[in-house]
């Protein structure tokens, strides 16, 4: 098994591809906490992966909440004794806002959400890795991380950052053993759309032909299946850099 006796966090993992990804880990030996607001889902995500002979544990987490940021890798730490790979998953869309629209609040949410949650789990899981010597972190970005008109405004800025916080990582400690890369998918079957709030129609109506050149849309194991590459000794020599999932979409511009 890929990821025997390894410890991981999986945030956002109720469901789409956090859902995916955990069970792949577990699958592949890995001890899995799955992480999600919806602690109901990510009950029953556990009850699948025990089921099948896995390990994992639910833990309600808010990431937008530092509180509970630094409750979750605590708890893995003192569930499992250690930390080996942390997959920031957890993430909401905006309504396809253009910038003349941004409302102050739901900027903040996003970011919060989406950027600043990477940023703390990074920054609290980091010492961890310092004194192992070693250590994984996969940021599930987007193709809107790498390109203007995926989404919104507010969403696509905090992708970009993200891919930022990625390739800064990456660079910093890759002397200290750990490794830092994101997975940008494109169009995957996820429930991220229940997310998006009051569609905004010119925003919308402005990525519609981008959309409309999509080869198919994704399946939340395929990513899995990427970031198990990327949490596995396979991918020793990648740090730093965005893997694109994306079934060819963006290589057309």
């Amino acid at each position: 098994m890929k990821l025997e006796n390894k410890v991981s966090i999986v945030t956002g993992a109720a469901s789409g591809m956090g859902k995916s990804i955990a069970q792949l880990f577990a699958k592949e030996g890995a001890k899995v906490l799955v992480a999600d607001l919806n602690l109901e889902g990510a009950n029953g995500v556990v009850e699948e992966i025990t089921k099948n002979g896995g390990t994992a544990k639910a833990l309600q987490v808010n990431v937008a909440k530092l509180e509970d940021i630094e409750k979750m890798i605590d708890t893995a730490v003192n569930d499992y004794g250690t930390l080996d790979i942390l997959v920031n998953n957890a993430g909401i869309m905006d309504g396809f806002e253009p910038v003349g629209d941004i409302l102050e609040e739901r900027w903040d949410m996003i970011f919060d959400v989406n950027t600043k949650s990477v940023m703390r789990a990074m920054r609290k899981a980091i010492p961890i890795f310092l004194e192992k010597g070693k250590g994984v972190i996969i940021n599930v970005a987007s193709t809107g991380g790498l390109n203007g008109a995926h989404a919104g405004a507010t969403y696509g800025a905090s992708k970009h950052a993200v891919v930022g916080l990625t390739k800064n990582t990456g660079y910093m400690y890759a002397n200290s053993g750990i490794r830092c890369n994101a997975i940008a998918p494109g169009g995957v079957e996820t429930n991220i759309g229940a997310s998006m709030k009051s569609i905004n129609e010119f925003g919308f109506g402005r990525t519609k032909a981008v959309h409309g050149v999509m080869p198919r849309i994704g399946k939340p194991d395929e990513i899995a299946q990427v970031a198990l590459f990327l949490a596995s000794d396979e991918s020793s020599f990648i740090n730093g850099t965005v893997v694109v999932a994306d079934g060819g979409w963006t290589a057309a511009f």
